[in-house]
């Protein structure tokens, strides 16, 4: 078809001028945008619309960095909640120690006795964690160790003392407290303290020659 009887102007060609040439061995930009980012104006856009608004709007806002692992830690339950975890775990050892105790003497075990002791116990048990759990007895942790490093060796050593020295009903009444306690002590320390505590209770049975029971 003849391109006059068409009206059309084109004209195919296989030959390419000197503009076409440098726009084919053109490099490609990798600059970067010359202009502001679609997030760039979303932000510009976000703090006008943030000028609109009443002042103090924003004032309980917290930032992400507010919320640290460590804040979320340090919340947790609470002195309290520490207490009546552990105090009751604490008035169920003692149970079982009484129990224990009970069946080593061949005695009849008391069921009513022995909850009741347990009972008893539990308000001291809930005292003596809450006092050692509130963030005062935690700013001083080498005296807090210290003091349960103490603690449990003088419970433990009269709780080995006692069985191989006292009566039978002696031992019944102070077996199961002395030996919670001292196994609180061990729990509450560090592990150097904890395996130096036992270590020394340890050495004081074999010093003295006593058995267990």
């Amino acid at each position: 078809m003849n391109a006059k009887g068409s009206g059309n102007s084109f004209q195919a060609s296989n030959e390419l001028d000197d503009d076409s040439v440098n726009y084919l061995l053109k490099h490609p930009d990798r600059s970067g945008p010359k202009g502001k980012t679609l997030f760039e104006l979303a932000e510009d856009r976000q703090k006008e619309l943030d000028k609109l608004k009443p002042g103090g709007w924003n004032a309980n806002k917290t930032s992400p960095s507010a919320s640290t692992p460590d804040a979320d830690e340090d919340a947790g339950i609470g002195p309290l909640g520490d207490a009546i975890l552990y105090s009751s775990s604490m008035a169920a050892l003692h149970t079982t120690l009484d129990v224990i105790v009970y069946s080593q003497y061949r005695e009849d075990v008391i069921w009513g006795e022995i909850f009741w002791r347990a009972t008893t116990a539990l308000p001291v048990f809930m005292l003596l964690v809450y006092l050692t759990h509130v963030d005062f007895a935690y700013r001083f942790p080498i005296l807090r160790d210290a003091s349960f490093f103490v603690g449990s060796i003088i419970a433990g050593c009269y709780l080995i003392y006692s069985g191989n020295k006292h009566g039978y009903f002696n031992v019944m009444k102070a077996a199961p407290p002395v030996g919670t306690l001292w196994i609180w002590s061990v729990v509450e320390m560090s592990l150097p303290y904890a395996a130096l505590s036992a270590g020394t209770v340890l050495g004081y049975v074999y010093y003295n020659g006593f058995d267990y029971f």
